[in-house]
């Protein structure tokens, strides 16, 4: 395949985000490595050429991973002049600065921080749904359970307090578009403003740490400032803190709403789930397959490359369609049936390597606990508009569906 373009691909049109699958396949039969002029990136679809572009990260960097997808207007640009810290988060490092932060970040997500999360998602989450269970049959499931509830457990993980969750969320409400969207420039400057405010916070929380330590992620954190200040400054503590508390809950809102619309959709499946709960860590596998919240990221070439055969210049923008690869029939069996029993984890919805996704564990215990508590309360439970269209969020890389009512 060379780098034109045969096949027309918007992934802002509504068609395409409404169910992605049918382009997903196009793409891999018949463009799977394919420079998009509209978009000035490299589109690949295939899970081998995906695979191979995770585990090469010294030819294709991380640094463009959460940069604005089309150009930054100069409202915008005024706006972060003002006080924005160009540092790198997790997602967007590479080399030695990537892997001395993410030792850092390791405390955070450790077998015991996990183990003490777990009562709180569950009594957070049994908190939700008696509050849907109070609003009674149409309820939105995702305004009253998926958005509170990630927001709350990383928000908790980190030590925010609980009553800045309302300003916290309206400050990265708009990121999707920022960084995955087409914003329009007065959208744009609006975002970037919430984002030095947030930053803001994030400073003036770990200062706070700093002076009053806690049982949580940021005081575990800034012992290692403690211990050498220059290893970790307190700006880059603030900015791991900053990244995790996007990351930690906009995913997994997606997440959720993706894994109850599948499972209420699917015949079957959602009875099933309510006679054997031993079934939902399945369930959570094959959703992460099957509906990943996180259809696509991003890579740029450090170096004249290939894939999948193709030549690639230095400096190529790359789309990687993780939501194509999970569905790739060169390595999932009838990948277009959702299969609960599947038992296969190769999916890449959380990359791969030395960049796979640190809060994995945590998304995948508070979908578990959901699921559990739900299928609990609700056994009978169903959408209560199954006809209707669904919304969703016009961006690049994240997918779930922006409201979901349900009856019971």
């Amino acid at each position: 395949m060379t780098g034109g373009c045969p096949v027309h691909f918007d992934p802002l049109d509504p068609g395409f985000l409404a169910d992605p699958r049918p382009m997903w396949a196009q793409l891999r039969d018949e463009a799977p490595v394919r420079y998009d002029p509209d978009l000035d990136m490299w589109v690949v679809a295939r899970h081998a050429d995906i695979e191979a572009v995770f585990r090469d990260p010294a030819t294709f960097s991380a640094a463009n991973a959460q940069d604005p997808a089309f150009p930054l207007h100069p409202e915008a640009q005024a706006v972060f002049a003002q006080g924005w810290v160009p540092l790198k988060t997790l997602s967007n490092a590479d080399g030695e600065y990537h892997s001395r932060n993410r030792r850092y970040s390791l405390v955070g997500f450790s077998p015991r921080r996990l183990r003490a999360l777990e009562p709180v998602i569950r009594r957070t989450t049994i908190g939700l749904i008696d509050d849907l269970e109070a609003a009674g049959p149409g309820a939105d499931v995702v305004r009253g359970l998926a958005f509170p509830l990630p927001a709350t457990i990383i928000f908790t993980l980190l030590g925010f307090p609980p009553e800045d969750t309302d300003q916290l969320k309206a400050w990265a409400n708009d990121r999707l578009s920022f960084s995955w969207g087409r914003p329009s420039p007065e959208e744009q400057a609006r975002t970037a403003a919430d984002m030095v405010a947030y930053r803001a916070y994030c400073d003036a929380h770990v200062a706070r740490r700093l002076a009053e330590p806690a049982d949580d992620f940021t005081t575990d954190l800034l012992q290692f400032h403690r211990d050498d200040p220059e290893q970790l400054t307190l700006a880059e503590a603030a900015h791991i803190v900053f990244g995790f508390s996007f990351a930690g809950h906009e995913t997994t809102t997606n997440l959720l709403a993706n894994a109850l619309l599948r499972c209420l959709d699917e015949p079957g499946v959602w009875d099933r789930l309510v006679a054997d709960s031993g079934a939902i860590p399945g369930a959570v596998e094959e959703v992460l397959r099957f509906d990943s919240s996180v259809i696509a990221w991003r890579r740029i070439t450090t170096t004249d490359t290939t894939i999948g055969g193709t030549a690639v210049p230095a400096g190529a923008k790359l789309l990687l369609l993780i939501g194509a690869a999970n569905h790739d029939p060169a390595v999932f069996d009838e990948p277009e049936r959702f299969d609960i029993a599947r038992a296969d984890s190769r999916y890449l919805s959380f990359g791969w390597g030395k960049h796979y996704c640190l809060g994995a564990p945590l998304a995948k215990l508070e979908l578990e606990v959901a699921l559990q508590e739900l299928t609990r309360r609700f056994p009978g439970l169903r959408r209560a508009d199954p006809d209707s269209p669904l919304s969703y969020h016009p961006n690049l890389s994240f997918r779930g569906p922006r409201k979901l009512t349900v009856s019971w």
